[in-house]
């Protein structure tokens, strides 16, 4: 005979051990390596062929400065393509890279 007690245990417990089907902020710091200002940092999803908002906004980081990046857009992928833009006096080139960013603790951007 069916008993009911031992399915709805059994379902709560593989409903608490599945997985989550929703996205999740991904959070990083980013580290400026570099001996330049940093004026501008978007992303994007990889593959995405437009940039994102610049992450920085209307804030730059200096030299050796660091950030906490959240990125919340939605989305569970976690491979992200990124887009570094410095002082246009730095002689330094814009720099990108790709990354994935679930299991990015932090990220520091060279010369």
């Amino acid at each position: 005979m069916f008993d009911k007690k031992l399915f709805a245990g059994a379902l709560l417990a593989a409903l608490a051990f599945a997985p989550a089907a929703h996205a999740q902020d991904l959070v990083f710091t980013l580290k400026n390596g570099t001996s330049a200002v940093m004026t501008y940092f978007h992303t994007s999803p990889a593959g995405v062929d437009d940039w994102e908002e610049d992450v920085l906004g209307s804030d730059v980081l200096g030299p050796g400065e660091s950030v906490r990046v959240t990125i919340a857009d939605g989305r569970s992928q976690c491979v992200y393509d990124m887009r570094f833009e410095f002082d246009e006096d730095s002689g330094l080139d814009i720099t990108e890279d790709t990354q994935d960013l679930c299991k990015l603790g932090s990220y520091t951007i060279h010369e």
